[in-house]
């Protein structure tokens, strides 16, 4: 019978991989590392975006594989550490921060709907917590998810961090968003090439030391802006292919 923890069954084996994009956590760090449950995860890579502190470091000690992203910004980290994944690609992929606001041990949530073949894409949503989340987090989680159900018809209530998502499913997005627009970036993408998606709710905390993002304002104003500017981009892109679908 496979494991349980905290009521969580696990799901039979898949090879998982986990990418950790990380930036001044050593504080946060050693938390997250000990809590992913490891006989779940094949690897655990943690992208450190050019941290000053022992963010490399740590990772090691804790058994982490480390690469090394100097050009700042959390998409950048993250498709540095996808290449990483290329010679012996995993079934899955897990995406998780490094400042303990996430609970690692949720990561079985994520995996069981694309064990079950109902998903290719697991979000791990926030929507019903009342802790950790900024009100500027909320108001911003909210105003992108009304729009992809608009713009595309999809039930999002979050851009969650901790998400899970087929090797192959996240390998035909073509990721390219470097800083704060990875997120939503995914969930637009998933949604044009009708990715088969779901949510689980999962908990959230106060983070660790201070966001990068959220913590100040011109991070927060920075990443609302640029959630914003995707949407808008890749709506005026589905307009224009449309377009010339119907030229004669």
């Amino acid at each position: 019978m496979a494991p349980a923890v905290h009521g969580l069954c696990y799901p039979p084996a898949v090879i998982v991989d986990v990418i950790i994009p990380a930036l001044n956590e050593e504080e946060a760090l050693p938390h997250v590392l000990r809590e992913i449950p490891h006989e779940l995860v094949r690897d655990i890579i943690v992208a450190d975006n050019g941290s000053t502190d022992r963010t490399a470091d740590v990772a090691r000690e804790e058994g982490a594989k480390v690469v090394t992203e100097h050009e700042k910004g959390y998409g950048a980290a993250c498709l540095r550490a996808m290449r990483e994944l290329e010679a012996d690609p995993p079934d899955v992929v897990v995406f998780l921060d490094g400042d303990h606001s996430d609970y690692p041990e949720e990561l079985p949530l994520l995996l069981q709907p694309i064990k079950d073949g109902n998903a290719q894409l697991v979000i791990g949503s926030r929507d019903k917590q009342r802790a950790g989340l900024t009100p500027q987090q909320r108001v911003g989680n909210r105003v992108a998810c009304i729009a992809l159900r608009g713009l595309y018809g999809v039930s999002y209530t979050d851009l969650g961090p901790f998400r899970a998502i087929t090797y192959d499913a996240l390998m035909s997005l073509g990721m390219a968003d470097r800083n704060w627009g990875w997120t939503v970036e995914m969930q637009i993408k998933a949604a044009q090439l009708d990715i088969a998606y779901a949510e689980v709710p999962v908990r959230y905390r106060e983070r660790i030391g201070v966001s990068k993002v959220s913590g100040t304002v011109r991070g927060t104003l920075g990443a609302s802006a640029k959630i914003l500017w995707l949407l808008g981009r890749h709506v005026l892109s589905d307009l224009e292919s449309e377009g010339e679908d119907r030229r004669p």
